[in-house]
């Protein structure tokens, strides 16, 4: 049983408080009743024996939100750091910092590690016993919600993960896949792979990521991609989020260059960010995660990462941007404090850019962006470390920006968009966003500005990367691992 979960359930259902600071202590103290009842077998013995209820519940709390339920993450995939006991036993209790993975070495005993390592390994020989996917896994493309029924059309398949995707003034739609790739396609047809795209980094979380149009690219056809740069310091291999802009002629990008380009640098391979939105100005949004060093850089005006910049579409700064005459503050950013922004969208209504973020354990947030503001990551924050310890007591401070919601536990929020039009009447004006740990899109209710609840859709569709809306007003949908794009297409009662 995941015995976090099931405090913060019953909290909510039946307490159903309000109060967020009381929250985050809540969670705390679940967390923590959590990891003290799974250790009580090994209290005094390092070397008692863990049981398998014990590894299986210690690996459903520590663990499965990163690699799937069971041990599903392990089964036939590529082992980075070694797949022997010796290995597993090393990163779990050291962890892998460029690669996100946390240090357990301190929280755990070493036969608890070492049950862990063994759960691990054994993750295969329980493939035919336990079903992954949750049991209510789609059965067919019709999906019935509380507010509407639409039907999935599959308009691409194959692919590995379908990060960002736009649509060209005839109807093609023009898609990344976070290998590298860049694809065309029209309707009915397939894929086509464009020409001329940078070299990327796909490790990790890094690769080929957005992508977004030019305001008036029916006359300039210029395109916009933001993806994970690698460059070779002295035998060190560094990364960092870049944006390349290129003039789309037909099925090849000409005359690209990179116009943003992050600093500082750094060897790990997450929290890039890479959201691109355009407001109604003409100006671009570009969304830098703070690559897993939160004790520097969110709060650090001298470093691009952990903000929201804006930018002329040519990479240069406006002068009204609230740091743009502060030096040494770099002159692009907009907004700071922010973890790793993987949703950005402009709201139509008050044409104002929103944004999600992952926050650590718990505390994935929906912001209104606004210039100058700081949105408090890692000072406060509503989740906690990925090793149930105490990140920060403080949930709101002084001088720093509450979100317009938060999730508890973490849902990894991705792709986002809000709902125009009158393809989709009972979500007219609500934000959708793509959920990545729990497979469905997510409609957060609006009322008046404000977000006041929410609607699961398409659930156990699979991990969702991305949301857009054609210019007919039809929604797509792109989940990975396998990859698609989807149509919703809204059937009559």
């Amino acid at each position: 049983m995941d015995l976090e979960g099931f405090f913060i359930r019953n909290y909510q259902v039946k307490q159903k408080i309000n109060d967020l600071h009381g929250m985050k202590h809540f969670l705390l103290l679940c967390s923590a009743l959590a990891i003290f009842a799974m250790c009580q077998t090994t209290k005094n013995n390092s070397a008692t024996p863990v049981g398998t209820a014990d590894v299986a519940t210690r690996y459903a709390t520590l663990c499965a939100s990163c690699h799937g339920e069971q041990g599903a993450g392990f089964v036939s995939r590529t082992w980075k750091h070694g797949n022997t006991k010796p290995d597993i036993v090393k990163t779990v209790t050291n962890g892998y910092a460029p690669g996100g993975m946390p240090a357990f070495g301190a929280a755990l005993k070493p036969a608890e590690v070492e049950a862990l390592a063994d759960y691990v390994l054994a993750a295969p020989t329980r493939a035919d016993r336990y079903e992954f996917a949750d049991k209510n896994t789609p059965k067919s493309n019709i999906f019935k919600a509380g507010s509407m029924t639409v039907r999935l059309d599959t308009i691409v398949r194959g692919m590995k993960s379908v990060w960002g995707m736009v649509f060209l003034p005839n109807g093609d739609i023009v898609f990344t896949d976070r290998n590298g790739q860049i694809y065309r396609v029209a309707k009915g047809g397939q894929p086509r792979t464009i020409a001329g795209v940078p070299p990327v980094s796909a490790e990790g979380q890094g690769g080929l990521l957005d992508v977004e149009l030019h305001p008036k690219f029916a006359e300039n056809g210029l395109i916009y991609l933001s993806y994970s740069k690698l460059r070779d310091s002295s035998g060190v291999k560094l990364k960092t989020t870049a944006v390349f802009r290129a003039r789309l002629d037909g099925e090849k990008l000409v005359d690209g260059r990179d116009i943003f380009v992050a600093t500082p640098w750094s060897r790990n391979d997450h929290h890039f960010g890479s959201r691109l939105e355009f407001d109604r100005a003409g100006y671009l949004f570009v969304s830098v995660g703070e690559r897993g060093e939160h004790y520097k850089n969110p709060q650090w005006l001298e470093s691009d990462c952990g903000k929201i910049h804006r930018m002329r579409d040519d990479g240069s700064t406006p002068p009204d941007n609230p740091y743009a005459k502060t030096h040494p503050a770099h002159g692009t950013i907009w907004s700071w404090g922010h973890r790793n922004p993987q949703g950005m969208a402009l709201n139509p209504a008050t044409d104002e850019i929103w944004e999600n973020e992952h926050g650590p354990r718990g505390g994935d947030e929906v912001n209104r962006i606004q210039p100058g503001k700081n949105y408090g990551w890692p000072v406060i924050s509503y989740g906690i470390n990925y090793d149930g310890t105490i990140l920060t007591e403080l949930t709101a401070k002084e001088g720093m920006e509450q979100p317009l919601k938060y999730w508890v536990p973490s849902i990894a929020p991705s792709g986002m968009v809000f709902v125009t039009g009158d393809k989709y009447p009972a979500w007219t004006g609500d934000l959708l966003i793509g959920s990545l740990k729990f497979k469905y899109l997510d409609r957060c209710i609006m009322r008046n500005g404000q977000i006041t609840g929410d609607e699961l859709l398409l659930q156990n569709l699979g991990r969702m990367r991305c949301v857009a809306m054609d210019r007919d007003g039809f929604l797509y949908v792109g989940v990975e691992d396998p990859g698609y794009i989807f149509k919703l297409v809204p059937v009559a009662e």
